[in-house]
């Protein structure tokens, strides 16, 4: 059943990683549905920009290179390239990923701003600025800690976790700097601000009309208005980063904040420039445009991205969906990178099958609410559902086909009751899939593997192979069907195993129904997926308690 849609224009922004440090299982989890929203949109005929990149930029990448005895452009360089390697092992189909200390961003960004800095609602303001002696750097609000004046537990400087006032790192009692734990000093300084307080009415109402958003999404974002909305700098006292494109602010960095968030902009320019698209509709009003983010990640793609292209003025488009995930966990203990407590992406990508990665957090991952990784229920996950189920099912269809039919698919009719079926399957699937539902997508798709094997089954083809051979050949052509069908619908979601299959079957692409003709020559057929040993689960779990 082929979705009968107009082609849409779809903008999908997975959110920047800092390149300061490696992408651990957190990063991946949330991130993960970004693709599969560009490869379902794909498959529907949607002309399609999947976005992201690398924020090198800010103090936290700065710290780092002083630390090391390296340059910042160094370190982001050398987390980025790994970064890249990272997303393409796992089979992220992005049309541009790139970089913030790319020219080409940071032309865009300067351009913007030129351009923000005209609005009535960019001011000057001389403020205090954080700055640590010992690490001889102003910070970043987020790298000032100490007492929360609210309720007294310790805060950073742009908020306090646990009471969730906003705060300024000047309003903590007893400030020091994350980095080094020594005393701050404050600074007075000038700097431009955007006044986005002053936005209240149209960011309310954004959030109003989010039918879209997750809960969390729109929790956060109308607690951070309740609460009151407040004007923020967009300059920094810092060496790192973009400089700021107004004369009198020589020396001074466009905020890391304020320039990020702008690579949706920037990243898109550059794909739709490459493919030969229309960058101008892509940002209008005909457009649909996804966000894919971790919790922490919501107010930046909720209130300061809209506000920068609200006070721009160039008529942008604003968010449609906010795909936000809740945290994920590890072992029941909250990932730290600090203690290096994390499963490091760099790692599992290269020790485990990419599509089994994908599976386990697309199925299980901190979706609506926090999830926990335990190396236990990836094993099971991974040897009960994926191979046992799944695989399972392919194997056992294609291989009977090769034993007893030479590796020819038998004649057949596709059983109409079975082709409604699929055929709402994909419907449900695509329905799923736009809303955000990916864990409800998935798990209706494996809902039909598991139909499927009790299908064959009840059918016994080792049975009327030899009693009825007619009923032995249509049972077969029944499956090699839904295995055509099943590789499609999976393909967002795994695309490793379904290529394979889908090559096997000589598949075309498109969100709709397949069939395989009778006839039809089957190659040389593999096993989709290795089961993974159960020592696994112990193994791992030494490496993690040595932490």
């Amino acid at each position: 059943m082929k979705r009968e849609v107009l082609k849409r224009t779809i903008l999908i922004g997975g959110a920047w990683p800092y390149a300061n440090g490696s992408l651990h299982i957190g990063h991946i989890a949330a991130l993960l549905p970004g693709d599969v929203l560009a490869r379902y949109h794909r498959a529907c005929g949607d002309q399609v920009y999947f976005v992201s990149g690398s924020d090198c930029h800010g103090t936290p990448v700065a710290i780092r290179a002083k630390k090391e005895g390296r340059t910042p452009q160094e370190i982001s360089d050398f987390y980025h390239e790994e970064f890249v390697r990272c997303f393409e092992k796992l089979g992220f189909s992005y049309d541009c990923y790139t970089k913030t200390s790319d020219d080409r961003h940071k032309q865009f960004v300067r351009e913007f701003h030129a351009r923000l800095y005209q609005s009535d609602l960019v001011y000057e303001k001389e403020t205090p600025q954080a700055y640590c002696e010992t690490c001889q750097s102003f910070l970043a609000d987020r790298f000032v800690t100490g007492i929360c004046p609210s309720c007294g537990k310790e805060a950073r400087g742009d908020q306090c976790d646990d009471c969730g006032t906003v705060l300024e790192p000047e309003n903590l009692l007893e400030p020091v700097c994350a980095v080094c734990k020594n005393p701050v000093t404050f600074r007075k300084s000038r700097h431009l601000y955007i006044a986005v307080s002053r936005l209240e009415h149209e960011l309310r109402a954004l959030v109003d009309s989010a039918v879209s958003w997750r809960k969390n999404a729109v929790a956060f974002t109308n607690r951070y208005i309740d609460e009151g909305l407040r004007d923020r700098a967009l300059t920094r006292d810092l060496e790192w980063g973009i400089n700021v494109p107004l004369d009198g602010y020589e020396g001074k960095t466009i905020y890391i904040w304020a320039e990020n968030v702008l690579g949706y902009l920037s990243a898109s320019k550059c794909a739709t420039k490459d493919s030969g698209g229309d960058f101008k509709a892509l940002w209008g009003e005909n457009a649909k445009h996804y966000y894919v983010h971790g919790k922490d990640n919501i107010p930046f793609h909720t209130i300061i991205l809209p506000a920068l292209l609200i006070a721009n003025g160039g008529g942008w488009h604003l968010p449609d969906q906010i795909i936000s995930s809740e945290y994920l966990t590890l072992e029941g203990r909250k990932i730290s990178t600090s203690q290096n407590y994390a499963i490091w992406a760099k790692d599992i990508v290269d020790r485990y099958d990419p599509d089994s990665i994908r599976y386990f957090f697309l199925a299980n991952g901190p979706e609506k609410k926090d999830a926990d990784f335990s190396w236990r229920e990836y094993v099971n996950s991974h040897n009960g559902e994926l191979l046992g189920a799944y695989g399972n099912f392919v194997n056992r269809s294609l291989s009977f086909i090769k034993k007893y039919w030479n590796s020819v698919v038998p004649d057949g009719k596709i059983n109409a009751e079975m082709e409604a079926k699929i055929g709402r399957l994909y419907q449900t699937t695509g329905d799923l899939i736009e809303k955000g539902a990916f864990k409800d997508a998935i798990n209706g798709i494996f809902a039909f593997v598991r139909w499927a094997n009790k299908y064959f089954d009840t059918q016994t083809p080792w049975i009327t192979r030899t009693s009825d051979e007619a009923a032995c050949q249509n049972t077969l052509y029944q499956c090699v069907q839904i295995i055509a069908n099943l590789a499609v619908l999976l393909k967002p979601f795994l695309p490793f195993s379904s290529e394979k299959v889908c090559n096997w079957l000589h598949l075309n692409d498109g969100w709709q129904l397949h069939q395989v003709a009778g006839g039809s020559v089957l190659p040389e057929i593999q096993i989709l997926f290795e089961r993974i040993d159960k020592s696994v689960i112990a193994f791992e779990g030494k490496k993690l308690e040595r932490i």
